[in-house]
């Protein structure tokens, strides 16, 4: 009777203990289930995705050879040479330098001049120039003070020791300007540490400020020392791509003999932009023309500098969305008149890449011509005139373009998010010369990775069509419905999606899948790279964020997927950060969980040349009405906010307004700060995607999570704290 009683205690205890782990599992996410999302991330990627090219490839300058890097089947990093005349590569093993280097002696960040034969920099607020042979320094301007500087780099958001400069062809003459910042008010940031702190200080308009950032342009004369100050008032320090010059004076363009210099003059709301011709000699200015427009000048959906004067012809072309797309137009430089519109279309120039004066033609690569995704962009050429239109990459996807030095060759790397990457050798004229490379995923695959899936939506208003990318949970069970996780970029300068090139590590929105979610990105109305009217549609109210089409998305999705509506989380940094805290505020029935990172949660505490841009001036809106601050009363779900204290671009003060406002409001909420990160948080990055991926598991899955789970880039192989 005693072996019967002990056999069924046995057999039960058994039974409870095989439940209990059964359980356990349930209501855990395992170490081994973040270790799956760690192989996920970029470091434990890029060595399985064979024969793709991992860097910008190279042109020698005489235009016969291409160099790049790229992973072999092998998981090897490789370099390649192309030679064009024997059509032939060459490969050998990358080695890395391990020889301990000497600290270089801290020197300001030079400007080489076409010829190579001098550099320019900035040193106590005035401009030298440097001979690179001889290593004899030049002193080019005096009267170079502080906040009054020659050169110098500074958007409020964005600043360095950069110098802003653009040299004429000849490499005798400089354009650049005297930064005037003596009338605007510093913003502060503390440093924490044993002692005293540091207290920073830097130079930061807001969009209430009356007085602004504004540059004088001149040209020196580099062996002579003869400073010219151009016959203008100062410009506000803005350009047709921005007010970040980061490296360059993209907005001056000299004439092939230095004599003439063309110059965009950008008002402070980006309403109109003034086309100016300098004689360089004696600093005349005439105005050319002008474009005015209602909303916001944008001369690019990108980067790029799209507009070219061309003195050899007394023409410039001229970027403009005046049809709705953004397109080129021929003007004459000497009546300021319009001579033809070059492109035209339901489609819109990207970036022109080079314009060749003599042949009358210019290269661009453009998007929306491609019926797949409007967001795809291929390589095109058209005359001047407008005539002989081609699209020279006839393949589907985004076509990335490396031109030659001498104009006859481009390297052409074109993908999908979901389709790997092919390399080839063209012709200028789009002509295949050879193929270089062909992405191999063998060794991506075998670890069970699984491409996005590319989906087409309509937004809130039922018409527009919207284009995004879901990534979703392996081994999905069809009896079950998962949490989606929304990561959102609302823009305006760029959305969710940064690139529609295959990325097989983007952000972690390849990770999150691992542990239990859908991820979707998804490019809402008033973001660029489409109609004007639709990346006006958030002008004037940036509070939109995107959320209402991000959520006729996600209705859409769970018709198909499935994807528990009960269950939606969001993300997003910066703009994104922005964009999170006010999904929790205002569609708090919808969102359940939100991670904001480093919001500009009150754009009346963000830099001028952005809201000013994207939102109209404060005299004009009202932004009071769009600051998260203002609506945190409304929140249900469960916020983590996180921001770093040495944020120079997005200052903490932002969140700290929401954090004030929900105390007021005696909400609860989380909160990660990092003391002495700055807005990319750097070395805290992946602490915060682990502290992110640990509030998505407890608070929207549901689930436990490992304690102190490692994300070491160091190491593919992650080991716990």
């Amino acid at each position: 009777m005693k072996k019967i009683a002990f056999f069924i205690c046995t057999i039960f205890a058994l039974h409870v203990s095989h439940a209990q782990q059964k359980s356990n599992n349930q209501d855990s996410v395992t170490y081994a289930d973040y270790e799956r999302a760690v192989s996920r991330l970029k470091f434990s990627t890029s060595p399985l995705i064979a024969n793709a090219i991992i860097d910008v490839p190279v042109w020698q300058k005489d235009s016969k050879k291409l160099t790049y890097t790229k992973y072999n089947i092998n998981k090897q990093k490789v370099n390649v040479v192309v030679d064009l005349i024997k059509k032939s590569k060459i490969e050998t093993l990358f080695v890395e330098d391990t020889t301990t280097k000497k600290t270089p002696e801290k020197t300001p960040p030079t400007v080489a001049s076409p010829d190579s034969s001098k550099v320019a920099y900035v040193e106590n607020y005035n401009l030298w120039i440097q001979d690179t042979k001889t290593k004899i320094k030049k002193q080019l301007t005096f009267d170079g003070v502080k906040d009054f500087g020659y050169a110098t780099d500074n958007a409020g958001w964005q600043h360095s020791d950069n110098a802003i400069i653009k040299w004429s062809p000849d490499s005798k003459q400089i354009t650049t300007f005297q930064l005037d910042e003596r009338a605007i008010p510093d913003m502060y940031l503390v440093s924490t540490n044993v002692g005293h702190p540091t207290l920073s200080s830097f130079k930061y308009s807001l969009p209430a400020d009356s007085i602004l950032l504004m540059h004088q342009p001149v040209v020196i004369q580099t062996e002579t020392g003869k400073l010219v100050c151009l016959k203008m008032n100062p410009d506000f320090h803005r350009g047709t791509n921005g007010d970040a010059f980061e490296t360059t004076f993209g907005d001056a363009m000299w004439s092939q003999d230095g004599k003439e210099l063309a110059l965009a003059s950008v008002s402070r709301d980006y309403k109109n932009v003034k086309i100016r011709i300098a004689n360089t000699d004696d600093g005349n200015v005439r105005e050319v023309f002008e474009e005015n427009v209602a909303t916001q000048y944008d001369g690019t959906p990108g980067d790029t500098i799209n507009w070219h004067y061309l003195p050899k012809s007394n023409e410039i072309i001229w970027y403009s969305e005046r049809d709705n797309w953004g397109h080129l137009y021929l003007y004459d430089s000497n009546t300021g008149k319009v001579k033809n519109q070059i492109t035209k279309g339901d489609w819109l120039v990207v970036a022109v890449l080079k314009v060749n004066e003599k042949k009358r033609k210019i290269y661009f690569t453009a998007a929306g011509l491609q019926k797949e995704n409007p967001y795809f962009e291929s390589f095109c050429s058209v005359d001047f005139s407008g005539k002989n239109f081609k699209i020279l990459t006839p393949e589907i996807g985004t076509h990335q373009i490396f031109i030659s030095p001498d104009e006859s060759y481009v390297a052409d790397i074109y993908s999908q998010p979901n389709v790997e990457p092919i390399s080839i050798l063209r012709k200028i004229d789009g002509e295949k010369l050879m193929d270089l490379e062909k992405a191999d995923l063998s060794n991506l695959k075998v670890t069970g990775w699984q491409p996005p899936i590319s989906v087409k939506l309509k937004a809130a208003d039922g018409i527009t069509d919207l284009y995004g990318l879901l990534f979703q949970p392996p081994h999905i069970d069809p009896e079950k419905k998962y949490p989606l996780v929304n990561y959102i970029y609302p823009g305006p300068q760029i959305g969710s999606i940064f690139s529609w090139n295959f990325d097989a590590n983007s952000y972690d929105n390849e990770a999150l899948p691992e542990l239990g979610f859908y991820v979707l990105t998804l490019n809402g109305t008033g973001t660029p790279y489409r109609s004007k009217s639709f990346h006006d549609k958030s002008y004037g109210d940036l509070s939109l964020n995107t959320l209402a089409d991000q959520i006729a998305g996600i209705r859409q999705l769970s018709k198909i997927y499935p994807i528990d509506t009960a269950k939606i989380g969001i993300w997003g940094h910066s703009g994104g950060g922005f964009a999170t805290a006010c999904a929790m505020f205002r569609y708090p029935d919808f969102y359940k969980v939100g991670i904001s990172e480093s919001g500009n949660h009150d754009n009346r505490n963000y830099t001028d040349g952005w809201s000013d841009k994207y939102n109209g001036l404060t005299k004009n809106d009202n932004f009071a009405t769009l600051a998260n601050q203002l609506h945190a009363e409304h929140l249900k779900g469960k916020l983590l906010l996180a921001h770093g204290l040495m944020d120079d671009n997005v200052p903490p003060y932002n969140t700290f307004l929401v954090i004030d406002a929900l105390e007021k409001a005696n909400k609860d909420y989380d909160l990660i700060v990092f003391p002495n990160a700055v807005h990319s948080y750097r070395e805290n990055q992946y602490y915060m995607m682990r502290r992110r991926w640990d509030y998505f598991v407890t608070n929207l899955l549901g689930r436990k999570h490992p304690n102190a789970f490692l994300i070491d880039p160091k190491s593919v192989e992650t080991l716990k704290k």
